[in-house]
């Protein structure tokens, strides 16, 4: 079953940070800051819980739902692959079939050697939601990044505009202190490691890359330069091109992921 993957170390510390994160920003800074019963503390504890939601459903999303697999009964069309006539074709079938599992692969698949598959469109194998990433679930991943993103800016901002409204010769123990300056550093920390990866894949998405095509480019562009050639991406077209591209397949499993995500909360609640 699928809610097995969440029998995961990676994925229990990233919910138990994920409480850790909520418990702090509401029931220390926030009620430290303006207090839960003010209309201001309302509004920002609505806020960040939203965004905590989003968050954690990307995320469950992202561990439930299926990257996309080869399937068994493919077959490259060779016709039309650009194959000239000399060449001989029974070579290019074999070299687009997978020798780990036994099938063929179409373009920018990629072979897992942890989940033992092919994976279409494969961006990369992430430990932390003990899934890979690719075709049906690059979508939730990238949600995921964007709204952990935004919510440990908005925790790291509220713990900041606290610091600077706290008065620190009657906040308690020197403990206390240590505990508080661990958060925001650690909150500080998590935002700008988060927003690294964010800014990563916006600038894959704009150039039509995964993150394997990425180095493989890195590698391929190197050797074109070395031998007096230029080389670009074959899948780049313009930004706006690249952008509702990949747009495009992310929409096709929006309804994927509510389907599926609804159906196992029902499954772990049943």
């Amino acid at each position: 079953m699928k809610c097995q993957r969440f029998l995961s170390i990676p994925i229990f510390a990233v919910l138990l940070l994920m409480g850790f994160i909520c418990y702090i920003t509401v029931f220390i800074f926030i009620d430290d800051w303006v207090g839960l019963q003010s209309s201001a503390g309302s509004l920002n504890v609505l806020i960040f819980t939203v965004l905590a939601s989003l968050w954690l459903f990307s995320f469950s999303s992202c561990v439930l739902i299926d990257p996309g697999y080869t399937p068994a009964s493919y077959i490259p069309d060779v016709e039309d692959s650009g194959v000239s006539d000399e060449e001989p074709k029974k070579n290019v079938i074999q070299s687009r079939r997978c020798d780990k599992c036994s099938t063929y692969k179409p373009p920018r698949a990629h072979h897992c050697r942890v989940c033992r598959k092919c994976v279409l469109r494969m961006d990369h194998h992430c430990l932390w939601v003990n899934n890979c990433v690719g075709y049906w679930n690059y979508k939730a991943f990238f949600t995921l990044v964007l709204y952990a993103t935004i919510g440990s800016l908005y925790s790291t901002t509220i713990i900041i505009t606290w610091a600077l409204q706290k008065d620190w010769e009657f906040s308690g123990s020197g403990s206390l202190k240590v505990f508080y300056v661990t958060c925001a550093v650690t909150m500080a920390a998590l935002t700008l490691t988060l927003g690294t990866l964010l800014g990563c894949h916006v600038y894959l998405i704009i150039r039509n890359m995964t993150t394997i095509e990425y180095y493989e480019a890195i590698r391929t562009e190197w050797l074109a330069r070395k031998s007096g050639q230029s080389y670009r991406h074959p899948y780049n077209q313009s930004v706006y091109k690249n952008i509702t591209s990949v747009s495009l397949s992310l929409s096709l499993s929006l309804s994927l992921s509510l389907s599926l995500s609804l159906s196992s909360y029902m499954c772990v609640c049943l």
